[in-house]
């Protein structure tokens, strides 16, 4: 018998039965064999998170199952999280590196920022290409993988600095505050690329160039980005921690509505359905309030390819806390009306409603989901979009017979394989 899944087993017997649910209508909730359930009751098979969010939700106990699965222990290899190393000339720069402009920078095309005109370098033009160009390099984020990415994003962040350097107050500061914006995209190409320690430093060097440029929104934001990192290492309490840092009142309205949004993934990850459907009520009046807020200066923070983004954050926040039949349907909406061209956007929601699909037992219909998505998950490499497409190659897992799957099957296994997630 397994040591630590007899707790968990021996509290979802009693609250099975506080509830009067028999096994077999347990079963046949969550689309688990009642032969399955009988070994997790008895402490002979070890709990997945799954299958405790799954059972949590259906006998109401408000994330108390969810507590009780068994962590991953020192050692073992985390069925959450992966942190690959990045090259060197990918990393942020250290907090007193000197920087300088590289070779290959796309606006100062090889030539050093020294050897540039004071008055090229205090014309505002310089900063309105540079904000032209960050628009660029995030569309390319949607439809290229992180890898292609990233080294430029490397190459800007160094660029941009030491231009914001050589210029004059206005336009440097303006600068610092684009240059800013281009570290925290580059610390999502990082976590894209599976390398959470990178995304962290990038982050890090984000706010420390934000507080250069007194720009306290994108120093708050950074604390929604770490709390997503947190969220993908399934830590729900950094999750909720670092999004609350960032909902402070004198912040505007689109910064503290998506600080929301994270609380809410954070409380669903916790299985506290009250708290994440209250925060997402929060962060659909503070994102409506955004609307009619004066606009800052700068690219859009956060995901600009959403038309509502609570609705869909709302169904990804139903998958985690078990309720995946509401969830599918709400994702099945959402997701025609994202853009066509923002394929990292389709594939990251298209894995959950696949696998939403699958834990309300429409294996055919997840299969068929996960066929449309697939050649776009492998054209992005996204190791948070893996993650999720883990979670269904599981799910479905457990219907080894039905001929979808089956045809499937060698599909999935490639498009998670190291091959296919390679920078």
């Amino acid at each position: 018998m397994l040591e630590q899944p007899s707790t968990f087993g021996s509290k979802l017997r009693e609250a099975r039965l506080a509830s009067g649910v028999k096994l077999v209508e347990l079963a046949r909730r969550i689309h688990y064999s009642k032969s399955q359930l009988s070994k997790v009751e008895t402490g002979h098979q070890r709990p997945g998170a799954e299958l405790a969010r799954l059972c949590d939700a259906a006998l109401g106990q408000r994330g108390a199952l969810i507590a009780l699965v068994p962590k991953t222990r020192r050692g073992e290899k985390s069925a959450v999280s992966s942190d690959h190393p990045l090259p060197s000339s990918w990393a942020p720069p250290g907090r007193r590196q000197v920087l300088g402009v590289g070779a290959g920078s796309l606006l100062a095309a090889a030539t050093p920022a020294s050897a540039l005109p004071a008055t090229a370098l205090a014309d505002s033009s310089l900063l309105d290409a540079s904000a032209a160009l960050f628009d660029q390099f995030r569309r390319l984020g949607q439809t290229a993988p992180p890898g292609a990415v990233l080294p430029a994003l490397a190459e800007q962040t160094r660029t941009l600095r030491a231009l914001a350097a050589r210029s004059g107050p206005r336009t440097g500061r303006g600068l610092l505050t684009l240059c800013a914006r281009y570290a925290e995209f580059a610390g999502w190409m990082a976590q894209e690329a599976g390398a959470d320690t990178a995304a962290l430093r990038w982050t890090e060097y984000a706010v420390e160039l934000s507080a250069e440029s007194d720009d306290a929104s994108l120093a708050s934001y950074a604390l929604v980005r770490r709390g997503l990192v947190a969220y993908y290492r399934g830590d729900a309490t950094d999750t909720i921690d670092l999004a609350r840092g960032a909902r402070a009142n004198r912040l505007p309205y689109r910064v503290r509505g998506l600080a929301a949004q994270r609380e809410a993934q954070g409380y669903a990850l916790a299985g506290d359905r009250t708290a994440c459907l209250h925060a997402l009520d929060q962060a659909r009046e503070l994102l409506d309030r955004a609307e009619t807020e004066q606009g800052t200066a700068g690219p859009v923070i956060g995901t600009t390819h959403l038309r509502d983004p609570v609705a869909m954050i709302t169904g990804w926040c139903l998958l985690d806390l078990g309720q995946p039949r509401r969830a599918a349907q709400i994702l099945d909406e959402e997701i025609e009306r994202i853009p066509a061209k923002a394929l990292r956007t389709q594939a990251r929601y298209g894995a959950r409603r696949a696998l939403a699909h699958a834990l309300t037992g429409e294996i055919d219909r997840a299969c068929a989901h996960t066929r449309e998505l697939l050649s776009t998950a492998h054209t992005v490499a996204s190791a948070t979009i893996a993650q999720d497409l883990r979670r269904l190659s599981r799910t479905l897992g457990r219907h080894p017979r039905n001929p979808a799957v089956r045809e499937l099957a060698p599909l999935l296994t490639f498009a998670l394989s190291p091959t296919a997630l390679a920078l």
